[in-house]
């Protein structure tokens, strides 16, 4: 068999694969992450290469210039191995791991608190020391049921059950310990079970972890169940992004080969995270006890290898929205092997968990003023309500938002250009981490295409006009304007944003916007009745407020009704995590919100339409930014 030597910066790898293996695989199996955004269709131009040295069999692709092609460079999810190569891999190309922003709001979350409700300090597991009478000939019960009966004494648990190999081991640990026993007692709806026994006092060992499990980052929280306290927050990519960067194209490549896959990376995922907090903290896997996940629908199906098939399929109706506690050794996760595994309440097929557990941490279900939530990210989900009603949706805005979707784009990692402000043609940047930029993230096309607009490099369509700027320059495929020249980037190759990456973005704006303004118009209300417009999620909190209302992102409300509440969905689940009645809340809350499909709206595709344009096709909708332009037209 061949073998392909991947080149790095200052490292290579070598491995033996067969032919007619392509390289994106071929470099999975050596653990190099390449940014296959698009699942492997040939589409994204995130997983391109170099070839060195030996002959490759590749397929045709208009995402490389002539110059790259004659240079070597090859898509490696197009591209089949021949014979013996060398291959060098860019940094552009590589998806970088432990570089991810960890919400900082989720980092510092240390309170039960949701808006002014708290919750009782009651984790879903937890540990409780007993010490038993010893039995004589007047208390002569059973130790099974004596034990029992002493739990029955201190805690409200009318329903338990118990497993055989703990039945069997009673006898020996009470008599051993002098008849005192640590008891770990973990929720199953309305029954309690004890999922295990030790000796001595070891109510301090106990452990859970809150995991978001996000289509594109999944992030997870290591708790102490016996105080609250958060001890650590770690992330990591997706790793089922290789089978497809959107929701919809992983249904169908587990419908097309097998769920089998895609919940085996995620499970590794949250293992590798795990494993990590673990270490960090030093502590032992068999003291966590308890896992509970949040997500969208279809990503806890997969997480629980269910069958997504007909979320994608009218009437879009999922397997299950409230899956029951499991051990998590059944799907493979690591802790103790009878910990409990928990799914945070989906609200339908396309609004999952981690809105339910945005609701919860916001504290939307128990307000008075007019509030609406929108988590913006490869999926976005959109809410609106206060104490009475709720009505929610999904509009997908696909990976524009998270970066990976623009040609020199990226996730927010070390090196991605984040804030972008342009005075006539001087740009200035700042960059994650500091140093020079290798691409450009979400929240810096935000900006960058608010500012193009603002300065009249682009038009309320979003085309880029060439005699604007010196930086403005057309090629083969259409216009697009640099915002860093080679000799500056950390790449050596100019950091631009191509006509295709402004149409994508404002495509992307127009979904969001389209599914919030068909929400407001179901209700018959106008934006100016919100009170508050909350933006969450790890990558909403660092979008500007301004930029965002000039793209058309967020409709023209004074800004100060605008509040970025951070990744809410992992803040919710580790609330239900310590508290069984912050969970059994949340199972309220995804009981009584209402979902609306907006493909049934008579006139979706109209209104996503005028939305197309930036900030809309009406400008009467934002008063507040027309001015703004005029005014800075006429400086």
């Amino acid at each position: 068999m061949p073998k392909v030597k991947f080149c790095l910066d200052e490292e290579s790898k070598e491995i033996e694969v067969k032919t007619g293996v392509t390289l994106l695989e071929a470099a999975a199996k050596a653990e190099i992450r390449l940014n296959s955004i698009c699942g492997g269709d040939g589409i994204c131009a995130g997983c391109k290469v170099k070839v060195t040295k030996g002959e490759v069999k590749a397929e045709p692709t208009i995402l490389l210039s002539r110059e790259e092609v004659k240079g070597g460079y090859v898509l490696a999810c197009q591209t089949k191995v021949v014979e013996q190569l060398e291959v060098e891999v860019p940094p552009e190309s590589r998806a970088e791991e432990g570089q991810i922003l960890i919400d900082e709001d989720a980092q510092r979350f240390k309170a039960l608190t949701a808006g002014e409700q708290s919750y009782k300090h009651e984790p879903l597991v937890k540990k409780r020391f007993f010490q038993l009478p010893s039995p004589n000939l007047q208390d002569n019960l059973a130790d099974h049921q004596r034990l029992y009966r002493e739990i029955r004494r201190k805690e409200e648990v009318p329903t338990m059950q118990m497993g055989l190999k703990v039945l069997s081991n009673i006898q020996n640990l009470l008599r051993n310990n002098n008849w005192g026993v640590t008891v770990t007692l973990g929720r199953r709806g309305g029954t309690t079970e004890v999922i295990q026994l030790e000796d001595g006092n070891r109510t301090t060992q106990n452990y859970g972890v809150a995991i978001d499990i996000g289509t594109t980052t999944v992030v997870a929280h290591l708790v102490d169940l016996s105080n609250g306290n958060t001890l650590g927050a770690e992330a990591r990519y997706n790793s089922q992004i290789e089978h497809g960067e959107e929701v919809t194209r992983r249904i169908i490549y587990s419908d097309q080969t097998g769920i089998e896959k895609l919940q085996e990376v995620i499970i590794e995922d949250i293992n590798k995270l795990i494993s990590t907090l673990v270490s960090q903290n030093q502590l032992e896997l068999e003291h966590l006890t308890t896992v509970i996940c949040s997500g969208n629908t279809t990503m806890l199906h997969f997480l629980l290898g269910l069958d997504p098939t007909h979320i994608r399929k009218d009437p879009y109706v999922p397997l299950s929205t409230n899956p029951p506690p499991i051990r998590a050794a059944e799907v493979g996760i690591r802790i103790n092997p009878r910990g409990l595994l928990y799914s945070m309440p989906s609200i339908g097929g396309w609004v999952g968990g981690d809105i339910t557990a945005g609701v919860l941490a916001s504290g939307i279900h128990r307000r008075d003023d007019l509030t609406m939530l929108i988590d913006i990210g490869t999926n976005g989900e959109i809410l609106v309500g206060n104490k009475e009603w709720m009505l929610s949706a999904s509009a997908s805005a696909g990976p524009a938002f998270e970066g990976t979707g623009a040609r020199s784009g990226m996730r927010a990692s070390k090196g991605a250009i984040e804030r972008v402000e342009i005075t006539d043609d001087d740009l200035r940047y700042s960059v994650i981490g500091g140093g020079k930029p290798k691409g450009i993230c979400g929240s810096g096309l935000i900006d960058l295409v608010a500012e193009l607009f603002k300065v009249g490099f682009i038009n309320r369509t979003g085309k880029l006009d060439t005699e604007r700027s010196t930086r403005v320059q057309e090629t083969g495929v259409g216009a697009q304007f640099v915002v860093v020249t080679a000799d500056e980037s950390r790449t050596g190759e100019d950091i631009v944003i191509t006509q295709p990456d402004i149409e994508n973005l404002i495509r992307a704006k127009a979904a969001i916007y389209a599914g919030a303004h068909i929400l407001m118009q179901r209700l018959n209300l106008d934006f100016d009745k919100l009170d508050h417009l909350l933006i969450a999620g790890g990558f909403g909190a660092y979008i500007d407020r301004e930029s965002a209302r000039i793209l058309g992102l967020i409709p023209d409300i004074p800004l100060s009704k605008v509040q970025f509440i951070g990744n809410t969905s992992i803040i919710g689940t580790k609330m239900a995590l310590l508290s069984h009645q912050a969970l059994k809340e949340a199972n309220e809350i995804s009981q009584s919100v209402t979902y609306y499909d907006l493909i049934n709206y008579p006139n979706y595709f109209d209104e996503f339409t005028r939305a197309k344009f930036l900030p809309h096709t009406d400008l009467d909708k934002f008063p507040t930014v027309t001015s703004e332009i005029h005014n800075r037209k006429h400086q």
